[in-house]
């Protein structure tokens, strides 16, 4: 154990024990009930009374023993936190190394909690390197309608598949929160790389009263373990922002995912030897047009000057990855999110034209992969196709299948690298889901001016008439006469046009007043046969929500049995750090095996 305090109350016992949550609630200690923590991984621990209690009346045990003696340390004890008139017990930097069971529970006066937790430790190491990509919302429609787009399908059969269909093992993976069945993208992300759950909009911490965005109990990434422990590389990419939640849950610690000054900070102290993504208008000093920065930081100049190589375009983010000596890589090739692949490849639309230069996905799979494997002992990669989400919540069904394509390339990158040497433990996974289905087609030359009479279910529906795809496997035309009938089940108002939205990404609803609430957006009003729908949701809700239904993660390689069934988010982290061994048993002698 670590020794992060010294004694500050006498007074005080700190003991470890065994059991199950306590019926009676007088506050709360994190981690919480139930919570798995890797072995020798470091996190806060903190005990929350409801109320001001005196220190002499505090005692936390754990399996029944003063903890002073197996921690090493005395916790500090917050008689009044943050002025709310209850009082804390704080210890930073916690570790324990010795796998098993541990009971903690904290009493003073009445009041009594009690969780327990799951201390485990890792095999030897299997695999040398982990690829981690993230469909970001990635839901079963997504991945229908991509296989269908891009390998075409008849009678009945597919005419090919999508490179995440072919992985050898499979799971249901759950993704709620500690505070709700509905989790966004900052917590699933903490989830996956820190193996603990947390809360909506959190970050790497578990969401306790504290006042503070940074104040919150803080639980180790796989970035801060793997850079602590080992010599390997670690690398980000993204399509959105690289402070965006997905991203940012590889390193980051706060409550609130919005804080992105602080998480370009905290991207930058991680050392992850390659990111890339958008988002650079964080990165540039206040006085810079378009910095979103709130101070004079300029921090693509600290990322050169900690050596760096730095692109801002495809053709220099590839002859950066190109070059022997490049083994850091910062890539920024967009002030805000990139540009999804339909509108880059295809429509030319959004912001594609003031940024023509953006990257594919699947090339910055394949430089960050040229880059990290330069580091002999291996390297952990986050790959996010941030922008299926960022398409999903609009109702933009087309573009976040196209982006679901490009994820399918993507990771055939990563499967054609993995095959070289079988080395490779790669895992896909949605870190939400959204409420989609694909329900038929929509048939344009069905007569009448009523769309809904357009759209052909059961035998009615027969196939959509796309061109065949590419040879990226995109087809080059998405406004064809009979299309996918993909609807969304959760929305706010919005006028259905049944079409692909070829000027722009959707924007179903907008405030007419300030403080207004959302309704339909007019622009799309007079769009012949578009219906208004009355929306399911709050009308604080301007785009669709995501949803509760399970995930489907595959992955391949060693370490990827241990996906089947149906796991947590957190046990993916498990898995990950299960497949580098890096919480080997310790021998009696304090050895790593």
């Amino acid at each position: 154990m670590k020794k992060m305090f010294t004694a500050v109350s006498a007074a005080m016992a700190l003991v470890v024990g065994l059991g199950v949550s306590s019926a009676a609630q007088a506050g709360a200690i994190y981690p919480i009930d139930r919570a798995t923590i890797l072995a020798g991984s470091n996190f806060d621990f903190k005990v929350e009374f409801d109320q001001m209690v005196d220190a002499k009346d505090v005692k936390i045990t754990i399996n029944g023993q003063p903890a002073n003696h197996i921690l090493g340390a005395e916790p500090q004890f917050i008689p009044n936190e943050d002025g709310l008139k209850a009082s804390s017990v704080i210890l930073h930097g916690l570790s324990i190394a010795k796998p098993g069971f541990y009971d903690v529970v904290a009493t003073a006066g009445d009041a009594r909690m009690q969780v327990t937790w799951e201390v485990y430790a890792t095999g030897k190491r299997k695999a040398k390197n982990v690829i981690l990509f993230i469909g970001d919302g990635l839901t079963m429609a997504n991945r229908t309608a991509a296989r269908m787009l891009s390998k075409g399908i008849k009678e009945g059969k597919y005419l090919g598949h999508l490179s995440f269909d072919d992985m050898p093992n499979m799971a249901f993976v759950g993704t709620s929160g500690v505070d709700s069945i509905i989790t966004d993208s900052a917590n699933a992300m903490s989830a996956f790389t820190t193996g603990h759950k947390s809360s909506v909009n959190a970050l790497g911490v578990y969401v306790s009263r504290a006042k503070s965005n940074t104040d919150h109990p803080k639980v180790e990434t796989i970035v801060e373990v793997v850079k602590r422990k080992t010599k390997m590389a670690v690398g980000i990419v993204t399509d959105a922002e690289v402070e965006d939640a997905t991203p940012a849950g590889m390193v980051a610690h706060t409550r609130r995912r919005a804080d992105k000054d602080l998480i370009v900070e905290q991207l930058f102290f991680s050392r992850a030897d390659v990111i890339m993504g958008g988002g650079s208008a964080y990165f540039l000093p206040q006085s810079v047009p378009g910095s979103k920065r709130k101070d004079s930081n300029n921090f693509i100049d600290l990322f050169k000057h900690d050596n760096y190589a730095f692109a801002m375009t495809d053709t220099e983010m590839k002859a950066a990855a190109a070059d022997p000596k490049t083994t850091k890589l910062l890539g920024l090739f967009h002030p805000d999110n990139m540009d999804g692949a339909l509108d880059r490849h295809f429509l030319k639309k959004n912001t594609v034209a003031q940024f023509p230069e953006q990257p594919d996905l699947v090339d910055m799979t394949r430089s960050a992969i040229e880059v990290l494997s330069r580091n002999h002992d291996g390297f952990v990669l986050m790959v996010e196709a941030g922008l299926v989400d960022k398409f999903n919540h609009p109702l933009d069904w087309e573009r976040s299948v196209y982006d679901t394509i490009m994820l399918s390339n993507a990771v055939q990158v990563a499967k054609d690298f993995a095959a070289k040497n079988n080395d490779t433990l790669i895992l896909v996974t949605p870190d939400h889901t959204h409420g989609a289905s694909i329900v038929g087609t929509i048939d344009d030359s069905k007569p009448g001016t009523e769309m809904r009479n357009k759209v052909g279910v059961y035998q009615d529906a027969g196939y959509p008439n796309y061109p065949a795809a590419n040879k990226d496997g995109y087809p080059e035309k998405v406004d064809v006469s009979k299309r996918l009938a993909f609807f969304y089940g959760n929305f706010p108002d919005h006028y259905e046009t049944f079409q692909p939205k070829m000027d722009g990404t959707f924007v179903p609803a907008v405030k007419l007043t300030k403080d207004g609430p959302y309704v339909a957006n007019p622009a799309y009003k007079d769009v012949p046969g578009a219906q208004l729908r009355v929306g399911n949701l709050p009308q604080s809700a301007d785009t669709g929500t995501h949803t509760a239904d399970d995930g489907i993660v595959t992955a391949s390689g060693p370490g990827a049995d241990k996906i089947h069934g149906f796991i947590e988010n957190t046990d993916v982290f498990r898995v990950m750090v299960d497949s580098l061994g890096l919480a080997t048993p310790i021998t009696s002698t304090g050895k790593v095996k």
